[in-house]
């Protein structure tokens, strides 16, 4: 597991490297879930201003005979992005007969806790957590990768942080994870009035900023940067043109910014990209997905601020 962990490292530090280094700087928002990021997202699901999971927890509980019914019994649960696993206790308490709950995140020392709680929880089931960066290609544990009744979950629109390319990718990998008689579970958040999406990503209580610049910290203390926090601020806007909400890190000052042998310059005002979040309709997500999935059913809250879609391997 150790090594494992070791090339992660080494991949998510060159990727790290390779975005400081372009003409606008960004970095993967996957650096956003260490422990202490995990905990922060945790904080904001229950923001007043930030809709997605508490949108989406309705929606799931008011509709959770369907969806059991639609994903069927014995079946793999896969969960791609676990975190805390919130929405997930939902469906593991009324699924039937569930043969094994494979969360997958890379956040070794939260997956391990939550993996932990989870078995208390719920005594009889298997749980067997992968820590993983499921952008990346995974292997599912051998008494899963074989089966062909595995159903990924894909909860609170992260499929959102992905450029259009990165979507479609993860997609065909979900897909051959899943195999032809599998399916995939996703929330998509849809397209709403923009100031309804802009106050969700920039709380007043100050806990997204917090969570952005967390992500410096994260960088401070695994990979020997030196990002002075208090130098940088959090900004989210929406971008009309490719239907995102974009979130930034601005650069309060001139500085420069080192690790190692690598230095990076910032002039003041200059910002560094940590995510998109694209917002959907059903059609243009159905189209899509097309080249991997149908989708066979979807529900939806009575604003359509969010869709559960259930996707069946094509």
């Amino acid at each position: 597991m150790q090594d494992l962990m070791t090339k992660i490292n080494e991949e998510v530090y060159s990727e790290v490297l390779s975005g400081l280094s372009k003409p606008q700087k960004e970095l993967p928002s996957k650096l956003f879930y260490d422990e202490k990021g995990s905990l922060l997202f945790d904080q904001i699901c229950r923001l007043e201003e930030y809709y997605p999971t508490r949108t989406e927890l309705m929606l799931m509980k008011s509709n959770v005979e369907s969806i059991i019914t639609t994903l069927g019994e014995n079946i793999f649960f896969v969960e791609f992005g676990s975190g805390s696993s919130l929405k997930t206790r939902l469906l593991l308490s009324n699924l039937k007969n569930v043969s094994a709950y494979v969360p997958i995140d890379i956040s070794e020392e939260h997956l391990l806790k939550t993996a932990e709680s989870l078995r208390e929880r719920y005594p009889g089931l298997r749980i067997l957590p992968v820590a993983a960066d499921y952008t990346k290609s995974i292997t599912l544990p051998d008494e899963v990768a074989a089966k062909n009744n595995i159903i990924g979950y894909f909860p609170g629109s992260t499929i959102g942080n992905f450029t259009k390319t990165q979507a479609e990718d993860f997609i065909r990998k979900t897909r051959s994870l899943v195999g032809k008689n599998g399916g995939m579970l996703i929330g998509v958040d849809l397209q709403k009035d923009i100031a309804v999406l802009e106050a969700a990503y920039n709380d007043s209580k100050g806990v997204t900023a917090e969570f952005n610049l967390n992500i410096l910290e994260h960088l401070n203390r695994e990979f020997n940067f030196n990002f002075d926090i208090e130098s940088f601020e959090h900004k989210a806007i929406y971008n009309r043109e490719f239907g995102r909400i974009e979130m930034y890190l601005y650069s309060k000052i001139k500085q420069d910014v080192r690790s190692g042998d690598n230095s990076f310059h910032f002039e003041e005002g200059e910002t560094i990209l940590t995510e998109y979040s694209h917002k959907y309709t059903i059609k243009g997500f159905a189209e899509m997905v097309s080249g991997s999935y149908s989708i066979e059913k979807f529900w939806t809250d009575e604003k359509e601020y969010f869709a559960v879609l259930f996707l069946k391997a094509g």
